[in-house]
């Protein structure tokens, strides 16, 4: 019970410091700058957030990224496009790069063997609770899965699914939907609180099964 109310807690701490991470977003004129790229301006938005999610940028920043240069709805789109494209480079780059390295470390045992052999046995269930819960590292577990012996196209097609609710948040909170602000940000800490519940509940789902 304590685990699972930290989770559910630390959304507030998170959703604070993105907003701010936003603000400064708006402040070095990040709108202006894709609206003067023309109607290369959304291809742009994916290369470079995609590209900054792939090196560890949060994802949840390129969604509210997203939201303040294009709205709600294609700032969502494109946020989500970009951050699976992220997904998608670093787990091709584990797997090409490092595999052999990390099967030799999997043979040994240890926490890396334990969640190798979690997310072979439940891949799309494990990695679609894994982003839907507001902790851990979103460019780890990519690496990860990786180096793991999981299967690609279950763990990107669940890792879609886990970012679409965090990324429509935090598109709603980059200025995406004209309401009034302070029901703007309330929406959007509701819906990210439930989508952090909805993981929670399906990590002690998955840990009962075990």
């Amino acid at each position: 019970m304590i685990r699972a109310a930290r989770i559910v807690g630390r959304p507030v701490l998170l959703l604070a410091g993105l907003v701010l991470a936003g603000l400064a977003l708006r402040g070095l004129g990040l709108d202006s700058t894709v609206a003067s790229a023309g109607e290369h301006g959304p291809a742009l938005f994916v290369a470079l957030a995609a590209g900054a999610c792939a090196l560890g940028v949060p994802r949840q920043v390129a969604a509210y990224a997203g939201g303040l240069a294009f709205g709600f709805w294609a700032g969502t789109a494109l946020a989500l496009l970009a951050v699976v494209l992220g997904c998608v480079l670093d787990f091709a780059w584990a797997r090409i790069v490092a595999r052999d390295w990390a099967a030799r470390r999997l043979r040994a045992g240890g926490r890396l063997a334990r969640l190798d052999a979690f997310l072979v046995a439940n891949p799309f269930t494990a990695t679609l609770t894994l982003r839907l819960l507001p902790v851990g590292n979103n460019l780890a577990l990519n690496l990860l899965a990786g180096v793991s012996g999981v299967a690609a196209a279950p763990f990107v097609l669940a890792s879609a699914l886990g970012f679409i609710p965090q990324t429509g948040v935090f598109a709603l909170l980059g200025g995406g939907v004209r309401v009034e602000h302070g029901a703007q940000v309330a929406v959007a800490a509701g819906l990210f609180a439930a989508s952090a519940g909805l993981g929670v509940v399906l990590m002690r789902r998955s840990t009962l099964q075990a």
